[in-house]
């Protein structure tokens, strides 16, 4: 039996050799640390469901105060930004057709008349719909304004609401993400994605780099034992992991402000035992891999149904339930859950068990099939 410092000093040998060979390259350094950055800043700002800067132009055939109060509720919205004050009907189908107004409002001559008198004053809203989300998105908008202005405007002239409507309502109130920003949930999510796609790729081409330089059966002749070799091939991948995954949280917090309200160790006992399991699919596919073209295949291959199954871009209680079993075995679903909850609610290691022991269960079974194949192919 060897005395474990040996065994801890070959494998920190290895350890740093792996390091230095990936660090002494500058291409290899800034593909390492500069994308998942910079694809934070992208998702960031082009993947988002909200909308900002609405182009509306209106037709205010009223020119009331009461159409002066609607639309200055949506100029004050901070989401609508009015671009024209059009004269004429023929006016409104030209400046949807050039897309120089996602939206139209058209108010009618009686618009007030109509609201003293307690009858329904209807407006016309058209959305350009080449982009059927985007127009659902700020159709959904003018309708919450318009609501809003509905309720002052009773309340300010002391009427009470139209006979017509519900003796109850239902009041939404949205926690963790008071105002609905997609990007609150977006850019915690992006971690474990570009954390995934970053470490798979690194382990799998660790020993198929090794095998296409030919260095790889010169480690085969040192002491090293197929375990030793493992964990020093994995380690380089974690702390690289690691690193990453600070990146996009500085963004997170310094460029968006988006508010981290857990706990940084419990955010990041998640993040390690999430990087193991994919450090343990990436010595896998290292495993089986002949070159760094296969490596990077089949990592691709891998990392993107993990991507779609993921429950980042659709919920995955809408997806068929066969689908929702198979996603039981996916890494980042429960990376992207964790991180949400501990970056926006601040959840604590109880509240996250049922994301965290999966994860454990797949690092095992990850390493120890990888281990297995290790020794098996080195023996």
């Amino acid at each position: 039996m060897e005395p474990l410092t040996l065994t801890l000093l070959r494998i920190w040998a290895l350890t740093k050799k792996e390091l230095l060979a990936v660090l002494k390259d500058k291409v290899a350094r800034i593909s390492l640390l500069v994308p998942p950055v910079l694809q934070a800043f992208i998702f960031g700002y082009a993947a988002s469901y909200d909308l900002n800067h609405v182009a509306y132009a209106v037709l205010d055939q009223d020119r009331s105060a009461s159409s002066q109060a609607l639309l200055a509720k949506l100029d004050g919205s901070g989401v609508f930004m009015r671009v024209a004050d059009l004269h004429s009907d023929s006016q409104l189908r030209r400046y949807i057709d050039t897309q120089r107004a996602l939206v139209v409002i058209q108010i009618n001559q009686d618009f007030e008349k109509r609201l003293l008198s307690g009858a329904a004053a209807d407006i016309q809203v058209i959305a350009d719909s080449r982009n059927s989300n985007t127009a659902a998105i700020a159709s959904g908008y003018v309708n919450a304004i318009v609501d809003a202005f509905n309720r002052d405007w009773h309340a300010l002239h002391g009427q009470s609401t139209p006979s017509h409507a519900p003796s109850f309502r239902v009041v939404t109130r949205a926690w963790y993400n008071p105002n609905l920003e997609s990007r609150w949930t977006m850019i915690p999510s992006m971690i474990g994605m570009l954390t995934l796609l970053q470490t798979v790729l690194l382990t799998a081409m660790s020993v198929a780099r090794e095998r296409e330089q030919g260095t790889f059966d010169q480690l085969l002749v040192t002491p090293f034992r197929p375990v030793e070799i493992m964990i020093g091939k994995a380690m380089p991948s974690v702390f690289v992991g690691l690193v990453q995954a600070t990146g996009i949280l500085l963004v997170a917090q310094l460029w968006f402000h988006i508010p981290f309200v857990g706990s940084f160790f419990t955010l990041y006992a998640g993040l390690l035992m999430f990087i193991l399991a994919a450090v343990g699919i990436g010595l896998l596919l290292s495993a089986v891999s002949q070159n760094m073209q296969q490596a990077m295949l089949l990592t691709f291959f891998l990392v993107l149904p993990f991507a779609m199954l993921s429950g980042m871009a659709t919920p995955i209680a809408d997806m068929p339930k066969a689908v929702q079993i198979l996603t039981c075995i996916n890494p980042l679903r429960y990376a992207i859950d964790f991180t949400q909850r501990v970056y926006l609610e601040g959840a604590g290691v109880g509240l996250l068990w049922y994301d965290l022991w999966p994860l454990l269960l797949i690092a095992t079974i990850t390493l120890s099939g990888a281990a297995w194949m290790f020794r098996h192919r080195l023996n």
